[in-house]
Protein backbone atom coordinates (compact mmCIF):
# COMPACT_ATOMS: atom_id res chain seq x y z
CA UNK A 1 0.00 0.00 0.00
CA UNK A 2 1.56 3.23 -1.30
CA UNK A 3 -1.56 5.62 -0.18
CA UNK A 4 -5.06 6.11 0.88
CA UNK A 5 -7.44 9.38 0.47
CA UNK A 6 -9.94 10.27 2.63
CA UNK A 7 -13.73 8.52 1.90
CA UNK A 8 -15.86 10.68 0.06
CA UNK A 9 -19.73 10.66 -0.99
CA UNK A 10 -20.72 10.26 -4.96
CA UNK A 11 -23.59 10.17 -6.73
CA UNK A 12 -25.01 6.01 -7.81
CA UNK A 13 -27.98 5.15 -8.87
CA UNK A 14 -26.98 1.78 -7.28
CA UNK A 15 -27.42 2.86 -4.20
CA UNK A 16 -31.01 2.89 -2.10
CA UNK A 17 -30.21 7.09 -0.49
CA UNK A 18 -28.90 7.49 -4.66
CA UNK A 19 -25.47 7.83 -3.26
CA UNK A 20 -22.43 5.60 -2.18
CA UNK A 21 -18.93 5.86 -0.52
CA UNK A 22 -15.71 6.32 -2.77
CA UNK A 23 -12.06 6.08 -1.74
CA UNK A 24 -9.01 6.05 -3.84
CA UNK A 25 -5.95 4.09 -3.42
CA UNK A 26 -2.26 3.77 -4.83
CA UNK A 27 -1.63 0.35 -4.18
CA UNK A 28 2.32 -1.25 -5.58
CA UNK A 29 3.33 -4.70 -6.93
CA UNK A 30 5.42 -6.67 -4.80
CA UNK A 31 9.40 -6.42 -5.42
CA UNK A 32 10.83 -4.66 -2.91
CA UNK A 33 11.67 -1.55 -4.84
CA UNK A 34 9.75 1.84 -4.80
CA UNK A 35 10.10 1.21 -8.88
CA UNK A 36 7.60 -1.47 -9.27
CA UNK A 37 4.31 -0.65 -11.11
CA UNK A 38 1.98 1.06 -9.27
CA UNK A 39 -1.91 1.51 -9.47
CA UNK A 40 -4.70 4.07 -8.62
CA UNK A 41 -7.65 2.41 -7.40
CA UNK A 42 -11.50 3.25 -7.01
CA UNK A 43 -12.83 1.20 -3.16
CA UNK A 44 -16.55 1.43 -3.15
CA UNK A 45 -18.88 1.27 -0.37
CA UNK A 46 -18.61 -0.32 3.21
CA UNK A 47 -14.78 -0.71 1.41
CA UNK A 48 -13.96 2.50 1.05
CA UNK A 49 -14.41 3.17 5.00
CA UNK A 50 -11.59 0.15 5.66
CA UNK A 51 -8.44 2.27 6.60
CA UNK A 52 -4.99 1.23 5.61
CA UNK A 53 -1.17 2.79 5.90
CA UNK A 54 1.80 3.38 3.87
CA UNK A 55 3.71 0.06 4.38
CA UNK A 56 0.94 -2.21 5.12
CA UNK A 57 0.80 -5.37 2.61
CA UNK A 58 -2.08 -5.88 0.57
CA UNK A 59 -3.87 -8.80 -1.35
CA UNK A 60 -5.92 -7.33 -3.76
CA UNK A 61 -8.81 -8.25 -6.43
CA UNK A 62 -8.79 -5.70 -9.12
CA UNK A 63 -11.21 -4.90 -12.07
CA UNK A 64 -10.14 -3.53 -14.85
CA UNK A 65 -12.65 -1.46 -17.11
CA UNK A 66 -12.70 1.78 -19.91
CA UNK A 67 -15.47 4.18 -20.25
CA UNK A 68 -16.21 6.72 -23.06
CA UNK A 69 -16.78 10.55 -21.69
CA UNK A 70 -16.94 13.30 -24.38
CA UNK A 71 -15.31 11.30 -26.98
CA UNK A 72 -11.97 10.27 -24.90
CA UNK A 73 -11.68 6.59 -23.32
CA UNK A 74 -11.19 6.09 -20.28
CA UNK A 75 -9.20 3.45 -18.10
CA UNK A 76 -10.18 2.74 -14.60
CA UNK A 77 -9.43 0.61 -11.71
CA UNK A 78 -11.69 -1.05 -9.15
CA UNK A 79 -10.41 -2.39 -6.04
CA UNK A 80 -13.46 -4.98 -5.46
CA UNK A 81 -11.56 -6.62 -2.31
CA UNK A 82 -8.59 -6.03 -0.01
CA UNK A 83 -7.13 -7.76 2.42
CA UNK A 84 -4.26 -6.81 4.80
CA UNK A 85 -1.26 -9.34 4.88
CA UNK A 86 1.06 -7.60 6.93
CA UNK A 87 2.59 -4.33 7.34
Amino acid sequence: MVRQGEAFSVQSSKSDNGSIQKCNIVLRELGGSKFENEYVCAMLGNLAACKFYEGDVVAATLRFSTHEYQGQVFQEILATDVVKVKG
